[in-house]
């Protein structure tokens, strides 16, 4: 009986340790924008409209987190319908051939600060990369559990094959090279 007893104990010892919790976005109070250099005196911002995010954890603090996400190139928003038609355009993303941004990878979290690491894929190009993370904490609304996440980070269009590059007549570049990665994340633990 004894040896019964230990051998349920190491098991639901073992289905606790692998417990995972599903994350989905809670899509009103979210955004995925970019920014990026225009004309060298300014930049120009923008966001993509039809996204999802999916996070899996094991942990309460979200440590080694799987996270998957997706962004319809197609949804790209400037606020300018001629500029967004030119970056859905094959001089830029080639919407049509290229519909998804996606990323997986893992949040990691190494001396109280977050990283989220891993695939990043644009335009049939797949980098590793690694961007900052704020978590904001979770909070029971007494209608389910939210967390929150600020994302910050840094790609090259250049390296993505994103290789649109009119000079102004002093040879500087009309678009930089460099795009500002700003993502605002709000989810939902799954009931």
């Amino acid at each position: 009986m004894k040896k019964t007893a230990t051998l349920f104990i190491a098991l639901v010892a073992a289905v606790a340790a692998y417990a995972q919790t599903t994350w989905n976005l809670d899509q009103t109070h979210s955004s995925i924008g970019f920014s990026v250099s225009h004309m060298v005196v300014s930049e120009t911002a923008g966001n993509f409209k039809d996204f999802a995010i999916t996070v899996v954890s094991k942990n309460a603090d979200f440590d080694g987190a799987e996270v998957q996400f997706t962004a319809k190139v197609a949804s790209i928003n400037t606020d300018n319908e001629k500029r967004d038609g030119h970056l859905k355009s094959a001089d830029f993303f080639d919407a049509e051939k290229f519909p998804e941004i996606t990323f997986k990878g893992n949040l990691v979290k190494a001396g109280g600060k977050y990283q989220l690491k891993g695939q990043f894929t644009m335009k049939g190009v797949t980098k590793e990369v690694a961007f900052d993370v704020t978590y904001g904490g979770t909070l029971d609304t007494g209608r389910g559990v939210k967390a929150g996440f600020k994302l910050t980070g840094k790609i090259n269009r250049q390296d993505y094959g994103v290789k649109w590059a009119n000079k102004l007549q002093d040879g500087s570049a009309v678009v930089g090279d460099e795009v500002d990665i700003i993502c605002k994340i709000e989810l939902n633990k799954a009931a």
